[in-house]
């Protein structure tokens, strides 16, 4: 028989990706080859919780999506460890589509094939889908206890950035003997003395009277460099140079400039995507939690940089004013369907407009403090707006032009052509050769002396996990270096008509497709949208990986959100 298998791990930061997949395909072959089976095709998701149904794992997906497939190439699916695939109630809405299209499924703990009609079989997969769910949440509820006995107790500084005002300062070596040996150590939070005077400056001209945005507007006069602009590495996504509001009062809020270690400010929950479709899973929402769920370290941990009382006198001011009306709520998740969020650039500051609904309609907008149009010497008004349904026509012509037709044939054959060049240019073959050469001899070498091991009396059953982890990573190496040793080919015409059809059949269908699929459809096609207010127009890109790009204008644009 010919088999695919299925793996996942979680996280690259604590688990070996590679070392994960070897020991799951290695307890697949285990499996299969007393049977005379073979594996011909791999599915191996990397960094995606189990807690993600099938379709919303890209590996996963396309396993599902192959299964459907006629010219599929093989029979059956085996999994090495089915913990690590089904969480809850996956596998019930699952396997309906193995048995579907007559696929198998070969799972270790049933010893061979899953039967589609054995209550045993489907209640064995049920209870380890259950055993998946109980881990994680033991995991989470462990790891959560830790966290926050080591902030009571230790008072430690459990990672992430330094709150602006301090900067990381060693702590000593890690107490955990295995990462210490790896030479990993604490970090704790000494002032900066640099931006330690800002943090003192805020909170005394705060309740000494003046308003977040009279401080922030004084901070960017004289020439004090905000947040993401003092620490650049920390905060390349952010590309302000002034002083907000929002950074003001976030510096305002944090109880931590009092010296106390404080964990258990915000919480991510898992909330249902639609609760009519339980199969769609959930996704996370940040939320943050009432000030008596935060927990405190006992005594001092970092040397304060306000007092207690200043720090309350700041607390107590914040909510006469009333200005803190959103720090106990999480941010506000809209649900208006956005069919360009994230893709259009005002074309004035070079940043992205962002979703505003305005009088029953959708728009995008972009705002500009004075203390930004100064900086930055730009003529942008303080509010810029852009209407969706103005634009969402042109868009769809435009893409319809470029991407289906003859217009879509000559730009694949550039595509191609570029890409062909670029994979060419970059071919290096003897050295990846040399590469992959060394790890299959290195794979003999440990194999050799597993075996070595095993005649002197080793434990027969961890050796053979040994031989087979060596042995996929040798396979792996085999087959990438038959790839390796061909150089790059350009694209056929084959392939080249079915992407054409593929484009001509998925623009029939974007007319009618469901706002957030048609949201998803523009952003993976490499859709980028720049608003030039000025003559009114919109300028369209379609970037492809070979950086290649196809240009075209939309006349419409609006300054005004309530002229029509």
């Amino acid at each position: 028989m010919r088999f695919a298998s299925y793996g996942r791990v979680s996280t690259e930061d604590q688990q070996d990706p590679q070392a994960s997949k070897a020991w799951q395909l290695s307890r697949a072959r285990s499996l299969i080859e007393p049977a005379g089976g073979e594996i011909v095709a791999e599915f191996f998701d990397v960094g995606q919780s189990r807690s993600l149904p099938w379709k919303r794992r890209p590996e996963a997906l396309r396993l599902l999506d192959t299964i459907k497939s006629p010219g599929r190439d093989f029979d059956a699916v085996v999994i090495g460890e089915p913990q690590r695939a089904f969480y809850g109630s996956q596998f019930g809405m699952t396997f309906p589509v193995f048995v579907h299209y007559g696929v198998g499924l070969w799972v270790p703990e049933i010893g061979g094939a899953i039967d589609p009609g054995s209550d045993a079989h489907d209640l064995v997969m049920a209870l380890y889908g259950g055993m998946s769910k109980g881990e994680r949440n033991r995991i989470k509820v462990r790891v959560r206890s830790a966290m926050k006995a080591q902030t009571e107790l230790e008072g430690r500084f459990l990672g992430g950035r330094p709150p602006y005002g301090y900067r990381l300062a060693d702590g000593g070596p890690h107490p955990n003997p295995a990462k210490a040996a790896e030479g990993r150590r604490l970090h704790r939070l000494e002032p900066d003395p640099v931006t330690e005077p800002v943090v003192k400056r805020i909170f005394n001209e705060y309740v000494s009277g003046r308003g977040m945005t009279s401080i922030a507007r004084g901070l960017t006069q004289d020439d004090i460099p905000c947040p993401s602009a003092y620490d650049r590495a920390r905060n390349s996504h952010r590309r302000t140079q002034v002083w907000e509001t929002t950074a003001v009062r976030a510096i305002l809020l944090n109880p931590r400039y009092t010296g106390r270690q404080v964990w258990n400010r915000a919480r991510t929950d898992e909330v249902l995507i639609n609760v009519d479709d339980v199969a769609l899973g959930h996704e996370n929402r940040h939320r943050w939690n009432d000030p008596s769920q935060w927990v405190w370290s006992r005594e001092e941990s970092h040397t304060p940089i306000v007092s207690t009382d200043l720090y309350e006198r700041a607390q107590q001011t914040i909510k006469k004013r009333g200005t803190n009306g959103d720090a106990g709520r999480a941010p506000r998740h809209t649900g208006h369907p956005y069919l360009f969020r994230g893709l259009i650039t005002c074309g004035l500051c070079d940043r992205k407009m962002v979703g505003n609904p305005n009088h029953g309609r959708l728009y995008y907008r972009c705002t500009a403090s004075r203390d930004f149009v100064r900086q930055h010497k730009i003529s942008h008004p303080p509010a810029l707006y852009l209407r969706e349904d103005a634009i969402t026509d042109p868009v769809d012509r435009f893409l319809r032009e470029e991407l289906t037709g003859t217009t879509l044939a000559d730009n694949l054959s550039r595509v191609a052509d570029a890409r062909y060049r670029a994979a060419l240019a970059a071919y290096d073959a003897p050295g990846q050769i040399e590469t992959l050469r060394q790890t299959i001899n290195d794979a003999d070498q440990k194999i050799s002396r597993y075996r070595a091991t095993l005649d002197a009396g080793g434990d027969p059953a961890l050796i053979a996990t040994w031989i087979g982890e060596a042995t996929a990573i040798k396979k792996a190496a085999q087959t990438r270096l038959g790839l390796t040793e061909a150089p790059p080919q350009r694209m056929g015409s084959d392939q080249l008509d079915a992407i054409a059809d593929a484009f001509n059949d998925l623009f029939r269908l974007l007319r009618a497709a469901d706002p957030q699929d048609r949201a998803e459809l523009y952003s993976r096609i490499g859709l980028r949208l720049t608003y030039k207010p000025g003559s009114e127009t919109l300028m369209a890109e379609v970037a492809t990986p070979a950086d290649l790009r196809v240009f075209n204008t939309c006349p419409e644009g609006d300054l005004n959100p309530h002229a029509r």
